[in-house]
């Protein structure tokens, strides 16, 4: 049973395995030849073996079939072989191999008539109708019993230590999902119920499971049955759906909520219950994932060369890995931090072990290594992700905002000018509208670089401004995972706090596109739906991380960080929206602003960023009149420290 398991599960059919259908069919064929001659004479074991023996018959009715057994045998089997009879996964027959079954039989008790009517040979008539009925039971039997001895072998293995699983969709999913579940020895579930909305399929039944209601059911089933998982198996249901779905599951308490990703691993008959998975925070968005034009980014990157700065960063890599995918020329992993450039490096090699790929170490703010990159590779499109993004941090350190991410930019997309590329995009951000701080307003200036660089320059220059990405480094949800594996508080700032959240792959998706879609100076913007309240994240992970908010895991309010907002808009006043072909992405009309003055703003801002001034966000609110800051302690703190400082040099200087 074990062999014969093993080889199922692994979805090939052995030799050995062909070899054993063929000698039980062989079996069964001259079984049912013989025993269909004894039902036909009562059961009496005289009447059977006198059988045809009389005046006008040169022999009985036992010696003909013992005489044409072979070639019946050898007929029979043919016709069950054309039929895949011997090639098929019995473990997922369906009606499909019961109709083959039926037609192997009646072409092969058929040819076993012919064959004994055409050698002048004598059987009753009656006799066929017989053989026919009991090779069917057998051949049947002999196919399906497999399933019954394997469900009866896992309710014994598991018995009651077996988890009471509810199945939230009764389509086609659902159907293949339970008979998965009760097929599969490594898994102990228990089906107790399912549910679905659709009301013409309540109180029905699936494999023997009762269809008991829609949603509103779900609390309810969970008490009655004492349920301790739920699968949803709704691959082609809306996103918003299956949000409210979850939020009811996880209402409940239930110890595991499983979700099968998507009607794609169903429609390819990839094996459903290897592919179901937890459910994840990104399934709470509410909204449809973005969809981007592969083929228009495939042909905009292919044979091309890439620069990706920040490469090895949550967003960099992921741009890598989807570029890398799209199999351009040369891409080229520009990055400071070698542990994330060499992890990302590993990974396409061992990917894409074909691909021209260099990983370079260096900072954009090096003005020489900057230029020696662009010199050498000569790259056609630039991706800058290269940036600090922590936005508290960034309150505490505004200088290094302002060298990383304004003149990191600013030299990166010069170079890209003076070396011809084609196109530049920056990944930039929802906190660059109407910031309240640094971080946002160093982003705001970088989008004023590129809108200004765009017009002096050969090269497209865009940006991508876009909100909070899940699972990024230093974002909410990995932070949160923490707390909760710690055993908590999990710290929220404030309770009226929302954000807009997106996947990493949706980023990047939007970021490959807008590449395409650039024609010089836009902002493209992501349409993401209804914005999240970080409060309710913290408190869906929780229930998804098994814990009962404020109960198990307590949830610690600690009031809005300087330079945070309630809320991030995706727009200024004076943008309007452009739309694109894809619906989901937009073009906000650029700004218009005094160039002249910018640019040479930026240089006393250069001296200012690298003479370690203390009133950084002053200058900064002069260049963008969209910020506003609110001065913290600390800013009054290291003023009175900076001031000290140069107290101190002025005197040691005068004493000279």
């Amino acid at each position: 049973m074990n062999w014969l398991k093993k080889s199922i599960e692994k979805g090939r059919m052995s030799a050995v395995y062909r070899i054993f259908l063929v000698v039980l069919d062989a079996c069964c064929v001259n079984l049912c030849a013989f025993l269909a001659l004894f039902i036909r004479y009562e059961l009496n074991w005289e009447r059977f073996l006198k059988s045809g023996i009389a005046a006008d018959y040169t022999m009985g009715y036992v010696a003909t079939i013992k005489e044409i057994a072979l070639f019946n045998t050898i007929i029979a089997l043919a016709i069950f072989a054309l039929f895949r009879m011997y090639n098929s996964l019995w473990r997922y027959a369906s009606i499909n191999e019961f109709i083959n079954i039926m037609i192997s039989v009646f072409l092969s008790t058929a040819a076993y008539f012919l064959l004994i009517f055409g050698t002048y040979r004598r059987l009753p008539r009656s006799y066929f109708v017989i053989y026919a009925f009991l090779l069917l039971c057998f051949t049947v039997a002999s196919r399906f019993s497999y399933r019954f001895l394997r469900q009866l072998y896992n309710s014994r293995v598991h018995g009651v230590g077996m988890r009471n699983t509810m199945i939230i969709g009764a389509g086609e999913a659902g159907n293949v999902v339970i008979n998965e579940l009760k097929m599969s020895t490594n898994l102990d579930s228990n089906i107790c119920c399912i549910i679905d909305d659709n009301k013409a399929k309540h109180k029905t039944y699936i494999k023997g499971v009762k269809v008991i209601g829609g949603r509103e059911c779900i609390a309810d089933a969970v008490k009655k049955y004492n349920i301790n998982e739920i699968i949803i198996a709704m691959p082609s249901a809306p996103k918003k759906d299956i949000k409210e779905i979850i939020e009811i599951c996880q209402e409940v308490s239930v110890a595991q909520i499983k979700i099968l990703p998507g009607v794609y691993q169903f429609v390819t008959g990839e094996a459903v219950v290897e592919k179901l998975r937890h459910v994840e925070i990104e399934d709470l968005l509410g909204r449809e994932p973005v969809k981007t034009n592969l083929e228009s980014v495939m042909s905009y990157v292919k044979n091309k060369v890439v620069l990706v700065t920040g490469g090895g960063g949550s967003i960099g890599s992921e741009l890598c890995r989807q570029i890398a995918a799209n199999k351009p020329k040369l891409l080229i992993i520009f990055d400071i931090y070698e542990n994330n450039a060499y992890d990302i490096q590993q990974e396409l090699l061992s990917k894409y072990p074909n691909m021209h790929l260099e990983v370079l170490i260096g900072s954009v703010r090096n003005t020489s290594r900057i230029d020696d990159v662009f010199k050498t590779f000569k790259p056609e499109i630039v991706y800058h992700a290269a940036a600090h993004k922590h936005v508290p941090l960034m309150e505490d350190s505004p200088n290094e905002a302002i060298k990383n991410n304004v003149f990191g930019t600013y030299k990166v997309a010069l170079a890209a000018g003076k070396y011809n590329a084609s196109k530049f995009v920056l990944i930039s951000t929802d906190k660059a509208v109407n910031p309240t701080n640094i971080m946002g307003a160093s982003k705001r200036i970088c989008e004023m670089i590129i809108q200004g660089l765009d017009k002096r320059s050969n090269t497209d220059y865009v940006a991508v401004r876009f909100g909070n990405v899940l699972g990024s480094n230093g974002s909410v949800i990995p932070l949160f995972k923490k707390q909760i594996e710690a055993g908590g508080p999990v710290t929220v700032t404030d309770k009226r706090i929302i954000r807009y959240f997106m996947t990493i792959p949706e980023a990047v998706s939007l970021v490959l596109q807008a590449g395409v879609y650039a024609k010089g100076g836009e902002i493209f913007v992501l349409d993401m739906g209804e914005p999240v309240k970080i409060d309710d994240l913290a408190r869906n992970l929780i229930r998804l991380s098994g814990y009962v908010p404020d109960e198990d895991i307590e949830i610690v309010y600690t009031g809005l960080r300087p330079g945070e907002k309630l809320y991030e808009e995706m727009l200024m006043d004076e943008e309007n929206l452009k739309q694109t072909e894809n619906e989901l992405i937009h073009i906000g009309r650029p700004i218009e602003f005094d160039e002249e003055a910018f640019f040479d703003g930026l240089d006393d801002l250069y001296k200012a960023a690298y003479n370690e001034v203390c009133d950084m966000k002053e200058i900064v609110a002069k260049i963008v009149p969209t910020y506003h800051y609110k001065k913290s302690k600390k800013d009054d703190v290291k003023m009175s420290q900076n001031m000290v400082r140069f107290y101190e040099t002025s005197r040691k200087e005068n004493v000279k």
